[in-house]
């Protein structure tokens, strides 16, 4: 048995591990502007550093269907680009890409939040229920959003302070549609640069029918992992599960949360207050880097 850790070594330990965290939460954002894979769209990200010169692994995060702006001010926004003022922009994030960043940039990793719709002229999002918005094809998860994401890990895999090789994708709900499959392109080497790939992939309750899919078998080439909630009130968990049993390759891990909701690993009051969320929640954030520290060693 190891022996106890003095009270002083305890307070010494506790004192730095806040330190620590207030430091990487307390810096904001880096706005940067950087191509995507389609070849004429140039793309708004947010990059969360962590401290030291690297090089370290790195994490592309894909947004839902409400944009990656809080909903205080998105409706009031249209487009987001270079050298133009706009109420979204980096201090307007939402909550959670906001604590997804720094939770990313405190476990060593570059990450970099993609805005898919600002600047393309939709960074107000879109509510529930529209998905068979017309407006929505210029955005849409299959064709369009896969490309932001491999413009994005082509940026970051040039940067000095990346490890080109340890590259992953985070999604959340439109976007964890977007970053399946962005990771089936890959398998099936129709990536636009293949010089590049990801490593591993999160999927954080994913909409998987036939509108979100590019197939209806899914077959990867790097771990998977995906996030459900069982009273998903916005996309079908048991779509999903039954989708992804019969995934090829990877390993594609599915977790179902009972009793979670869609969004569950939101940090406002309206989703931690129903207990099934904070649990998913709380899971899935101790597991995450867990999961991606494993790969690529």
């Amino acid at each position: 048995m190891p022996p106890p850790v003095r009270p002083s070594l305890r307070a010494s330990a506790l004192w730095l591990a806040l330190t620590v965290a207030s430091a990487v939460a307390a810096a904001a954002p880096r706005t940067e502007h950087f191509p995507a894979a389609d070849g004429h769209t140039e793309l708004a990200g947010y990059l969360f550093a962590p401290e030291g010169p690297g090089p370290h692994p790195a994490i592309v995060l894909l947004h839902g269907r409400g944009g990656p702006y809080s909903s205080n001010v998105s409706e009031r926004c249209a487009v987001v680009a270079r050298d133009r003022e706009s109420p979204c922009n980096a201090a307007t994030l939402s909550r959670r890409h906001r604590m997804w960043g720094d939770y990313w940039a405190g476990h060593g990793y570059v990450a970099l939040l993609v805005d898919s719709f600002g600047p393309r002229g939709r960074a107000h999002g879109y509510g529930r229920f529209t998905h068979d918005d017309p407006d929505r094809d210029a955005v849409n998860e299959r064709t369009v959003r896969p490309l932001d994401a491999e413009g994005a890990l082509a940026w970051l895999a040039a940067r000095p302070d990346v490890q080109p090789d340890r590259v992953m994708l985070q999604g959340w709900s439109n976007g964890a549609s977007a970053a399946l499959n962005t990771m089936l392109r890959q398998a099936a080497g129709q990536a636009v640069d293949k010089s590049h790939r990801f490593r591993a992939a999160l999927a954080f309750y994913p909409g998987c029918g036939p509108r979100a899919l590019l197939a209806r078998r899914v077959a990867v080439d790097a771990p998977v992992w995906v996030f459900l909630g069982a009273s998903d009130e916005e996309v079908s968990p048991r779509v999903c599960a039954e989708t992804l049993v019969h995934a090829a390759g990877g390993p594609v891990s599915v977790t179902t949360y009972p009793g979670a909701t869609h969004d569950f690993d939101d940090p406002g009051k309206a989703r931690q207050s129903e207990p099934a969320n904070r649990d998913a929640k709380a899971d899935a954030m101790a597991r995450a880097a867990v999961l991606l520290d494993g790969v690529g060693r």
